[in-house]
């Protein structure tokens, strides 16, 4: 069982940026892919951002160019640094991981987009 715990969300005024953070509770060396989602309010949860095993990286469009994902298996960690946020960007956003035929989620952390 892997657990993931994700930090870094809170309020930020429009054109913000910040970092959201998800440490996973075992190495993350075989974790096929990683990503994150996000669920706004009424809306069904997306994908933003995903890393595989061996770095390749896919955005979804809207954040595309402002956003980074990055993973650090030594820190058993992966990174979404957002920046020039954007109210629509407002949403809990989740780790999630792949590995083999096991698909694990975080709990969510809010991220609030507002001035």
């Amino acid at each position: 069982q892997v657990r993931l715990v994700e930090s870094g969300g809170g309020l930020v005024q429009p054109g913000g940026s910040l970092t959201l953070s998800c440490t996973a509770s075992v190495s993350i060396d075989n974790i096929n892919t990683m990503a994150w989602y996000r669920q706004a309010p009424g809306l069904e949860r997306e994908l933003v951002a995903l890393i595989t095993i061996h770095g390749t990286t896919h955005y979804e469009e809207s954040v595309k160019g402002r956003s980074t994902i990055s993973r650090d298996n030594a820190k058993n960690s992966m990174l979404l640094q957002m920046n020039r946020l954007k109210p629509e960007d407002t949403a809990v956003y989740y780790c999630y991981a792949r590995g083999g035929q096991s698909r694990y989620w975080g709990q969510g952390t809010q991220v609030t987009v507002s001035s």
